[in-house]
């Protein structure tokens, strides 16, 4: 029989406590407490001027908004000026990020462009006059006045400011308001607020259709273009756009029928009928032979089916069930069943509502449902924004947050338009960071590249990398085949990121079906991740690189490679350590080690820039008693995640030093005779809103490391042994067939 080296699960037998690791030097700050003040008092006086001149029925309980931007070596969550805010009778109610210039830098280091946080702070016009008046007396020990240097600029917001985006000339138009305001007080006293004000300018509006995420209302109201400027006015009002269109992600080229071939469906069911999947999009025909796996469900009120959606809610299907299909081969069992919601229902363009009517069916299933495994391949037709998160994104990213569904997005196909404006970027919502953006290539075999259409990164920071993987999604040279709509079978080729996504997804079961409840969602997500394929392709283009071609891929180790999965829990404020499986003894040649760290997370969407409430910070020590100084406790770190990643910019990585990015991949080569004992140290983080938070729960984490060292052949079995009381390979549940 052939031997078979599965990977290792367990990992998390290995892991203990650690005590506290962290130290600090004193901080030095780029303004004295006089230079701080000095500044900010001008700003101050054009801050209470900007909201005196707004309408008194436009700031609700006499409420104005201000921004108030750090200085950018304060952008940590320890520096949150807290005591300043609260001293002055100002709340924080959002935040983003801003590229900056800062006047100074400490030590007197030439200051130099780079990204800071722009805060959003709400109080009352008065509490803004008072401080404006009273800051020229304030003294270095008034409550607060120590956070003074950490402000590099006040302003207030202008109308403008909020207006996202271009708006028609005239006419009526349906927008997209966001509000800085939670469900609690947007239910109590914004919405009514807003509501009373919209009547004032004369626009009778019910605003029935709205979604409370973290600290966002996001409101649909339809009004006169003419009007917008108006409703901006409203200082609640964080951004006014119009509502975005909803995109269908269709091939660029017309499809077509491909000539059968003697092709059958399986005659199977299901490899694993118990998991829980379900596809969001275009419906299928009851009587379709892909309901043998597939059940099709139409949510209560939805309209009439549209055949081009059904269409590509077929090819989705398929794309799950089958993954690409080579009419030359028999067709391969699917690995689970899906139940496919139709949430479309309107011709494109000619419901302008239709984009919150969509996402209110999907958040009701998401809510009502637990499902494993779910596959998003629409949304709207709009790239993401850096300062700005969507009500799509921050729905969805939200249901996701326990960490028990695995989700694929993808991410859209506009990779081909206009870099200028950002407009090829991944379209929302491939920016959540709890699920798993699947751009596009264009072979399953090799060569392959990113296809041209495939939109690109990068994502937002934190979810930094996005896409986050590549799946086959077909070009006009070799197309993506699926099943059509009809109801006889017959294959149609195709291309889109709407079928590399849940081609991917599909994967992910494969490897669910496989191992049943041995591998949750969070390190199923991991392995997906950990085994994509490495490249030279710039990772904005490819994200992580292609995705495994097969459950083997990503189960099956060599004989001169281990591979272990810990899944486990970390408490607030702990530092655990992960040591590294690894023989006794020294290793031979030189090792390469790689590793993969997800977590789900909550997410604050008012805080785009400090958007994940959650952060890992992973410190790799390779050689237990390699020691720069004898006072040290613990062995020296090199660097592991914080590796330079090919096509994002430098700023951009060593912010925060990746510790919010709530998936973490690197992979580096080693000498054998470097590493005694490797250990992962890893601590828990923990903010709400960019500030310092100390949750009651634990966090759900999933680590993934391989060891692999081509000049020991018996790698695998060495670990086995040495850990044959901890560690355990992972046996199938059901057998995985043998490819050549």
């Amino acid at each position: 029989m052939t031997k078979r080296n599965f990977l290792l699960g367990k990992g998390e037998r290995l892991v203990e406590d650690v005590a506290g690791i962290r130290g600090g030097g004193p901080k030095y700050h780029p303004y004295t407490f006089s230079q701080a003040k000095t500044r900010l008092a001008p700003m101050l006086s054009r801050v209470v001027r900007g909201i005196d001149q707004l309408p008194d029925e436009a700031c609700p309980n006499d409420q104005a908004v201000a921004t108030v931007t750090l200085n950018p070596e304060y952008i940590a969550k320890s520096y949150f000026p807290d005591h300043l805010l609260r001293a002055v009778g100002l709340e924080p109610v959002g935040s983003r990020p801003r590229r900056i210039t800062p006047e100074k830098r400490s030590k007197d280091r030439e200051p130099e462009e780079t990204i800071t946080t722009e805060l959003f702070v709400m109080g009352s016009r008065s509490a803004f006059r008072a401080w404006r008046s009273g800051l020229p007396n304030w003294h270095e020990d008034a409550p607060g006045a120590a956070e003074l240097a950490t402000i590099e600029q006040v302003a207030a917001p202008t109308v403008r400011d909020k207006i996202k985006g271009k708006l028609p000339k005239s006419g009526e138009a349906v927008f997209e308001v966001v509000l800085h305001t939670d469900a609690q007080i947007g239910e109590n006293r914004i919405v009514p607020l807003f509501r009373e004000y919209l009547e004032e300018i004369g626009l009778d509006q019910r605003l029935d259709r709205r979604f409370y995420a973290g600290g966002l209302c996001f409101v649909e109201l339809e009004a006169p273009v003419e009007s917008a400027e108006e409703i901006a006015t409203f200082t609640p009002v964080r951004a006014l756009r119009q509502m975005p269109a909803l995109r269908m992600l269709r091939p660029t080229f017309r499809s077509s029928r491909v000539p059968m071939q003697d092709v059958s469906l399986p005659t199977q069911g299901p490899v694993d009928p118990k998991i829980r999947a379900a596809i969001f999009d275009g419906g299928i025909p009851k009587n379709h032979p892909l309901t043998k796996w597939a059940k099709p469900i139409e949510p209560p009120g939805i309209g009439k089916t549209i055949p081009d959606f059904q269409k590509h809610g077929v090819a989705v299907t398929s794309s799950f069930l089958f993954g690409h299909i080579d009419p030359a081969k028999p067709i391969s069992r699917p690995f689970a069943p899906v139940d496919h919601y139709r949430v479309l229902d309107a011709t494109p363009g000619q419901n302008p509502h239709e984009l919150y009517e969509v996402l209110d069916r999907i958040d009701k299933i998401l809510v009502d449902k637990d499902y494993e495994f779910v596959n998003f391949s629409i949304g709207p037709r709009l790239p993401i924004e850096d300062d700005d998160v969507h009500a799509w994104t921050a729905v969805i990213d939200d249901r996701l947050s326990r960490g028990k569904t695995l989700a694929t997005i993808a991410v859209g196909n506009d990779g081909d338009s206009p870099a200028n404006g950002g407009l090829n970027r991944i379209q929302v919502p491939a920016d959540c960071v709890n699920a798993l953006a699947v751009g596009a290539c264009d072979n399953p075999d090799s060569p392959w590249q990113r296809c041209a259409y495939s939109s690109v990164g990068p994502g937002r920071s934190p979810g930094l990398i996005k896409p986050d993987f590549v799946e086959f999604g077909g070009c006009l040279q070799r197309p993506f085949i699926a099943l059509s709509e009809s109801t006889a079978i017959a294959l149609e080729a195709t291309e889109g990121t709407s079928f590399s996504a849940p081609s991917a997804l599909r994967l992910a079961t494969g490897v669910r079906a496989h191992f049943g409840a041995n591998l949750n969602a969070l390190a199923i997500r991991a392995l997906l991740i950990h085994t994509t394929e490495a490249c030279d392709h710039p990772c904005e283009d490819v994200g992580r690189g292609r995705v495994a071609r097969s459950v083997q891929d990503i189960v099956l180790c060599d004989d001169d490679t281990v591979r272990v999965v810990y899944q486990g829990n970390i408490a607030p404020s702990r530092y655990i350590r992960a040591p590294i499986p690894v023989p006794s003894g020294t290793i031979p040649g030189k090792v390469q080690i790689t590793a993969t760290l997800c977590y789900a997370t909550g997410v604050d969407p008012h805080h785009p820039g400090n958007y994940t409430r959650a952060g890992l910070e992973a410190a790799f020590r390779p050689h237990d008693q390699k020691r720069k100084s004898h006072k040290q406790i613990h062995a020296d770190t090199k660097s592991f995640f914080g590796k330079a990643q090919n096509g994002l910019m430098e700023d951009e990585l060593r912010r925060d030093a990746w510790k919010w990015e709530n998936c973490l991949h690197g992979s580096v080569g080693f000498q054998g005779k470097s590493l005694r004992n490797p250990v992962f140290d890893i601590h828990y983080n923990a903010r709400l809103g960019g500030r310092n938070f100390a949750p009651d729960d634990d966090l759900a984490y999933a680590l993934v490391i391989t060891v692999e060292a081509k000049h020991l052949g018996q790698l695998y079995d060495d670990v086995v042994r040495k850990y044959a009381n901890l560690l355990e390979p992972l046996r199938p549940v059901v057998d995985i067939p043998i490819t050549t």
